[in-house]
C-alpha cells in the first residue's frame, strides 16, 4: 500500500467514523500464501511478536480462480500514517523472510471488534 492510499484511508476513516485514530484501535493484518505450511509457520512469529492468530483459511474463489490460503493476524495498536506504513513495509518483509508470497494489506476497526479468543 503506497502512502497516498494510506492517507486517504486516514482522511476516510476521519471523515466517516467516530473513531480516535490517536488511540487504539483492531488493525487486522492479512498474508496470502499457494500453500498453507508457511502460513501457520508465520502465524507462531507473529504471534510471538504479541499478534492474535484470527485463522488461516481459504476463500471462497470462483471456478477459474486458482485455490490460495489467507492468514489473518491482528494486534490492539495506535497507528498514525508513517507508523502504519512502517508496520506495512515490517510485515511485508516478515513475509518475505518467511517464505510467504504475499503480505495483503490490512483492515483496521475499533477495539470492540477485536478478535477475542476466550470466545470461541
Amino acid at each position: 500500500m503506497e502512502m497516498t492510499e494510506i492517507n486517504e484511508m486516514f482522511a476516510n476513516i476521519r471523515e466517516n467514523t467516530d473513531w480516535d485514530l490517536n488511540g487504539e484501535l483492531v488493525w487486522g493484518y492479512f498474508f496470502v500464501n499457494t500453500t498453507e505450511a508457511p502460513l501457520h509457520d508465520l502465524a507462531k512469529v507473529l504471534e510471538g511478536q504479541g499478534y492474535t492468530v484470527v485463522e488461516v483459511f481459504e476463500p471462497e474463489l470462483e471456478p477459474d480462480e486458482p485455490p490460495y490460503h489467507v492468514l489473518h493476524v491482528e494486534r490492539v495498536e495506535v497507528h498514525s500514517e508513517a507508523s502504519l506504513d512502517a508496520r506495512n513495509q515490517e510485515l511485508q518483509a516478515l513475509a518475505k523472510a518467511n517464505g510467504v508470497e504475499d503480505y495483503d494489506g490490512m483492515d483496521v476497526g475499533p477495539v470492540e471488534f477485536a478478535h477475542d479468543p476466550g470466545n470461541e
